[in-house]
C-alpha cells in the first residue's frame, strides 16, 4: 500500500464527498445525515475545499480519507476526519491525526457523537480527553455529542 497525503483540490470534491458520505452512513449511522447527498456534495465543492485546510489521504490514486482543520484564537479544530469504512484500522486515521498535531497549535479540539464508539475509542487512544458532553442541541443532527481536547504531554524534569 502506497499512502500519500496532499492538499485537497476542487477536482477531489467528488471523491471527498464519497468518503464523507460512506463514512457517515456506514460508521456513524447512529447520527443520520440531515442534508441530502447532493447538498453535502455541493457544500464540499463550494465551501469545504475552497476554504483550504483540507487534506486527503490517497492510496494507489484513490482518495480514502480526509482531514479538515481550522484555527481559532484560543484553540485549533479538527473539523472533519473521515475514512472509507474499508480503510479503518490501517493506520491512515492515525497518520492524519499526527499531521494535524504537527501542524496545529494546541490545544486541538473536535466534536464527535456520543454514539460513535469507534471514533471515541480512536481519539481517546490518541490522547484526546472528553471535556464536555452535550445533549445534541448544538448540532444539526440533534444527537448527543462530546467535545474532545488534546494537549501535548508535559515532561516532568
Amino acid at each position: 500500500m502506497i499512502l500519500d497525503f496532499r492538499a485537497a483540490t476542487v477536482g477531489d470534491a467528488g471523491s471527498v464527498a464519497d468518503v464523507y458520505l460512506r463514512s457517515r452512513k456506514e460508521l456513524v449511522a447512529c447520527a443520520p445525515l440531515v442534508h441530502s447527498d447532493e447538498a453535502v456534495r455541493d457544500w464540499i465543492r463550494r465551501h469545504l475545499i475552497p476554504a483550504g485546510r483540507t487534506m486527503v489521504a490517497v492510496v494507489d490514486g484513490l482518495v480514502v480519507g480526509l482531514l479538515a482543520v481550522s484555527e481559532a484564537t484560543d484553540c485549533s479544530w479538527i473539523e472533519q476526519l473521515y475514512l472509507l469504512p474499508a480503510r479503518v484500522g490501517q493506520g491512515i486515521g492515525t497518520r492524519l491525526l499526527e499531521f494535524a498535531r504537527s501542524e496545529l497549535p494546541p490545544p486541538i479540539r473536535l466534536y464527535t457523537f456520543q454514539c460513535n464508539q469507534l471514533a471515541r475509542s480512536f481519539y481517546e487512544r490518541h490522547g484526546f480527553k472528553a471535556i464536555t458532553f452535550g445533549d445534541g442541541s448544538g448540532n444539526e443532527e440533534k444527537c448527543p455529542d462530546i467535545l474532545y481536547e488534546w494537549r501535548p504531554e508535559r515532561s516532568v524534569d
